[in-house]
């Protein structure tokens, strides 16, 4: 921004002789103004003063905030509905961002369901059943046990890097931090059923919002983090709900109780052997 001096040095000749003394004056006092609140509107424009982010790094750093090497967590799981709503107990088990395990604890009719995934790969196992059932690939939009959570929820790890191109798309606030909006916008030969993912990511890397368009890129779904708290060391959301948005009178929320970041969590724990036999540690 130039001073009011080197503003006057440049200003030619030639206009400054028609202007009049009054006029000359009122120019000025329109010169100074402007020089004045020029970096104050700056410093409020968003994109003035957004810096250039990393993306990639910004995702992939919110998805380790919460897997770590290795993990172990304590849930509930309360799903809402007009006319009912049940809770559960579960635990879970993860390894890097490809591997986990999820195990109901209660109540006692849920006891013993499991969940195991192996990179791309998915198992279900039923207790009355005996039986591991691998998904196929038409089953991961569905429901999972279900709540409002898919499998491709609780599967989807690392998928925004590989699957989808990243854009920083805006900036806003949140509890003094600066968050960033990302679009994950699908690869051509992406496997995915949605137009877009929108993530909000805090600066410190928790994850606040993420929402779901269709193919005609409206919001169809949406998980919020209700509360943030630290567990494990680390700060994270430590109770999420998903609904769908045009059904404002139902939701499932997942509660985190407890959780430990690289523990020792045997590789045996990621097997078929491991879900059917209900030995995780």
């Amino acid at each position: 921004m130039l001073g009011l001096g080197e503003f006057m040095m440049m200003l030619p000749l030639q206009i400054a002789g028609f202007l009049t003394h009054k006029s000359l004056w009122l120019f000025l006092f329109v010169a100074l103004l402007v020089s004045a609140i020029g970096p104050a509107l700056a410093a409020n424009d968003p994109k003035a003063s957004d810096k250039e982010i990393d993306v990639v790094a910004l995702v992939s750093g919110a998805i380790d905030q919460t897997r770590g090497k290795y993990s172990y967590a304590e849930m509930s799981m309360l799903i809402k509905r007009p006319s009912w709503q049940r809770e559960s107990t579960l635990k879970a088990w993860t390894r890097g961002r490809e591997d986990a395990l999820i195990r109901f604890i209660a109540p006692v009719r849920d006891a013993g369901n499991a969940l195991l995934k192996q990179g791309d790969r998915m198992w279900t196992y039923t207790p009355k059943l005996n039986k591991s059932i691998r998904l196929p690939g038409g089953m991961m939009s569905q429901s999972w046990a279900g709540s409002d959570f898919s499998y491709n929820d609780m599967s989807r790890s690392d998928k925004w890097l590989h699957d989808y191109r990243l854009q920083h798309v805006a900036s806003d606030t949140h509890d003094g931090k600066a968050v960033y909006v990302i679009d994950a916008l699908p690869r051509e030969d992406a496997a995915v059923v949605w137009g877009k993912e929108q993530l909000r990511i805090r600066e410190d890397l928790v994850l606040l919002d993420l929402t779901y368009f269709d193919q005609d890129m409206q919001p169809v779904r949406h998980m919020q983090a209700l509360e943030l708290g630290e567990l494990g060391g680390r700060v994270m959301a430590t109770r999420l709900r998903m609904r769908e948005l045009d059904k404002p009178d139902q939701y499932t929320e997942l509660t985190y109780r407890a959780m430990d970041f690289d523990v020792d969590v045997p590789d045996r724990t990621f097997t078929l052997f491991s879900l059917q036999s209900g030995r995780s540690r």
